[in-house]
């Protein structure tokens, strides 16, 4: 099974055929439901979870909380190998329409928070707080999962939501909307590892963080927090964000610092972006490239790590592959239009191209993992055929960059990459192939 649905789109070049089969590679690597297979199987009554076991016979009742753009899939898998075990789950995820039997079901929004997140995660915590300590609770954790794991503190979900918004277009980092977030929530920041104490918890993470901080990925719920009230304001000032809140503070709450709390939690990060990278740099292998995984946590303003990796790419046949999370700034006032961080990257690295005049032995394809970079495009592919058509098929690359309206560029170009929803996400993945 093919994980780009318009394949024959990219079949002009040698460059652009080999692209798309070291992207395939990659989305192959993530695959969640395989992911989940090759690390969490039963040995008997102990469940082994990478090197982590655990006798299921000392627990009298199993708990299953997922949540995130991988929390589905996962969960499917959970349900095959765990069986009669499970005793009762909660799975909130964005695809509807998940066979599950032991497991109930409950669709959440993402990216921004909605009260439709906040009534399935008062579920979780409803659940949770039936906990003992006879229990053990598996959380599967998860990028998309600070949004839709959401439990506000002390203001509405509609001002959550603004303050996240306001935070996302203002350029702030993913860590940095993570402390907020932390901050202003009764679940994240180890807030669900309190909720569930004195239960045994064991929080399978799927990485979309760079560097894969556990305490960042899905705002860190089960996982101590070292991140301060005083840190979240500091970046609500930074950003000029406070007065989005309405309130002293945004009303930020202290995340529970006492470490007795989480000396029965574990948490076994199962996948990361070098996964994807890894896959891509072998297959690139195959097919004849020097094959390089330059970067796993490449951040800034995409519009700028568009023309770094550009400027990076060798004048051999070369591969090299970037992970990351970047930002896109929308200044105040601006009206974008439609697109996302790839995208973005995508087109600031055609305009790089052409600058240079190399662009007949240069390709760049920018994805995001989880085949939803903002809109129904993954990303998109840009080469010489790109460059060549861009002034006919859609005019000025530069005046759609300025618009931020990098899906329309390439709606017009026909170059983007169509995935649809992977049910993987492990952040963004960026490459450059010469030759």
């Amino acid at each position: 099974m093919y994980h780009i649905k318009n394949l024959d789109t990219f079949t002009a070049t040698k460059l652009r055929a080999d692209a798309c089969e070291i992207l395939e590679a990659g989305y192959a690597a993530i695959d969640t439901r395989d992911v989940v297979k090759k690390n969490v199987h039963m040995d008997g009554e102990t469940l082994r979870i990478m090197d982590a076991s655990f006798e299921l016979s000392a627990y009298e009742r199993i708990f299953v909380i997922a949540f995130g753009k991988c929390a589905a899939d996962a969960s499917v898998e959970l349900e095959h190998i765990l069986g009669d075990y499970i005793t009762e789950g909660i799975v909130i995820d964005i695809r509807s329409g998940t066979p599950l039997k032991r497991l109930s079901f409950l669709a959440g929004t993402h990216p921004l928070p909605s009260l439709q997140n906040v009534v399935a995660t008062e579920h979780v915590a409803s659940l949770l707080s039936e906990a003992t300590e006879k229990d053990l609770v598996l959380v599967v954790v998860s990028g998309g999962g600070s949004s839709m794991l959401c439990l506000p503190s002390d203001m509405t979900c509609e001002v959550l939501s603004l303050v996240t918004d306001a935070l996302m277009k203002a350029g702030a980092t993913i860590g940095e909307i993570n402390t907020v977030r932390k901050h202003t929530s009764k679940i994240q920041g180890g807030q669900l590892a309190t909720l569930a104490y004195p239960a045994t918890v064991v929080a399978c993470l799927f990485s979309d963080v760079p560097g894969d901080d556990v305490s960042m990925i899905a705002s860190g719920p089960t996982v101590l927090d070292t991140t301060t009230r005083e840190d979240a304001a500091a970046i609500l000032a930074k950003y000029n964000v406070m007065r989005v809140c309405a309130l002293p503070h945004c009303e930020l709450i202290e995340t529970p610092k006492d470490p007795s709390i989480f000396s029965r939690v574990t948490n076994l990060t199962i996948l990361s972006n070098r996964a994807m990278l890894v896959a891509m740099r072998k297959r690139a292998e195959v097919l004849g490239y020097r094959a390089f995984v330059a970067h796993t946590a490449l951040e800034g303003e995409a519009s700028d790590v568009g023309t770094y990796i550009v400027d990076e790419a060798s004048r051999e046949k070369t591969c090299m592959v970037y992970g990351g999370e970047t930002t896109v700034t929308i200044p105040e006032g601006v009206v974008s239009g439609k697109g996302g961080r790839a995208q973005e990257v995508a087109l600031s690295a055609l305009i790089r191209m052409s600058e240079e005049g190399t662009v007949h032995e240069t390709l760049i394809a920018t994805v995001a993992s989880d085949g939803w970079d903002n809109t129904d495009a993954a990303g998109a592919i840009v080469d010489g055929i790109s460059v060549a058509l861009a002034p006919i098929l859609a005019g000025s690359p530069e005046v759609y960059l300025t618009r931020h309206d990098t899906y329309g560029f390439f709606e017009r170009t026909g170059d983007h990459i169509i995935t649809g929803r992977t049910g993987a996400n492990v952040s963004d993945v960026y490459m450059t192939l010469t030759g």
